[in-house]
């Protein structure tokens, strides 16, 4: 397939919008591109969640299994309005008029993710706000790869194929969100699944010991030490010897991480960062060859002493996603803009290799403006 000018009738401008597991605001970003090879990134920004809506959800992910029985209307509106108010605020922001934006992509709010029961429930209404904002919208992007057996996550190995065309591979890029994922990347050949647990296990230990959201540059972390002999126990999960795909829930790590209590809060959360050191490492059993290069995105690519550990562990470059030249805040918010169009042009949003969906399969719920 040869590249395609950027002036070609199917190159369009989307807006892609998702709140990740850690919950910490609304990434939006804009992409101008055709779902294939032509991929433009433009501006992104973060809006916060209003503190009620950010507690509400806190409240229902501790009690997760609500998700699957319960209507969830009101904070699901609360969700969908918020959403909306963050891309009004990116459109200003960035000087975007919405006549010049062909598409959404609504990743909304994941509550629960549950592939072994087929069951993913992201939060956020794509009629509203297609209606509201006068945009075509694309959401429940996850929902049919999980009905056919796939494991719905991760979901943007497909961009991050487009973006790394032009670099050197085999390549890993990691994605330290509220868990951890992979993408191996060597020409056509994409495999990707959740490696283990990141951002949620720290962050939640954090907020539970110190009251903060997070721990700064990992310096608490970097106080304390390691207690090896629990490291070794987690590692013992089955999870790191499946197979992928495979992917994980926010909170799966939590109830088997609870050895760390007994910990100072300095050794808890050393701990823990070298669990998801580990964690990351085991994934090397289950690509093809080991990679000369990591492009670290997330959240987590700002702890610094996680980077650190992660180089020592690792043996090579580990380096965020912006030495490339990528918007490491906002990757996913625009691999969201690039699947819906991918989506609405009916083309696959996820690979047996990355899902483990029986075939490459479309997805994603179109609704239009008018």
């Amino acid at each position: 397939m040869g590249e395609r000018r950027l002036d070609d009738a199917d190159v369009v401008t989307a807006i892609g919008v998702i709140s990740g597991t850690s919950m910490d605001g609304i990434d939006v970003a804009v992409v101008r591109t055709d779902g294939d090879l032509v991929v433009e990134p433009g501006a992104g920004l973060t809006i916060p969640y209003p503190d009620d809506v950010r507690g509400a959800l806190v409240g229902l992910v501790a009690e997760a299994e609500r998700a699957l029985t319960e209507p969830l209307a009101d904070l699901e509106q609360a969700v969908t309005d918020a959403h909306i108010a963050a891309i009004e605020t990116f459109m200003a922001h960035a000087g975007i008029d919405r006549r010049a934006v062909s598409l959404i992509g609504l990743h909304g709010q994941t509550v629960y993710h549950r592939p072994d029961l087929r069951f993913t429930r992201q939060l956020g209404f794509g009629a509203e706000v297609a209606r509201r904002l006068g945009i075509d919208t694309v959401n429940r992007f996850r929902h049919a790869d999980v009905e056919a057996g796939g494991e719905g996550a991760p979901f943007a190995p497909l961009y991050h194929r487009a973006l790394a065309s032009g670099l050197a591979q085999p390549l890993m890029v990691l994605n330290l969100g509220g868990v951890a994922n992979v993408t191996y990347l060597d020409g056509d050949t994409a495999i990707a699944f959740d490696s283990g647990p990141a951002s949620a296990l720290l962050d939640d230990f954090v907020m539970r010991r110190r009251g903060v959201a997070y721990d700064r540059d990992g310096a608490l972390a970097a106080s304390g030490r390691v207690d090896e002999a629990l490291v070794a126990a987690f590692m013992e999960n089955p999870f790191f010897a499946r197979r992928p795909p495979k992917s994980l829930d926010r909170n799966d790590f939590h109830r088997r991480a609870a050895g760390v209590e007994a910990l100072s809060d300095a050794d808890g959360a050393a701990t823990l960062a070298a669990f998801t050191v580990e964690s990351v490492a085991a994934s090397l059993r289950h690509v093809p060859a080991p990679p000369a290069r990591w492009l670290v995105t997330g959240g987590g690519r700002h702890n610094a002493h996680l980077m650190g550990r992660l180089r020592a562990r690792l043996g090579v470059a580990v380096e965020p996603v912006e030495a490339v030249g990528w918007h490491g805040d906002f990757l996913e918010a625009e691999a969201f803009a690039y699947l819906a169009v991918r989506a609405r042009r009916g083309l696959p949003l996820s690979l047996p290799t990355t899902t483990g969906v029986p075939h490459p399969m479309p997805g994603g719920e179109l609704h239009r403006a008018g």
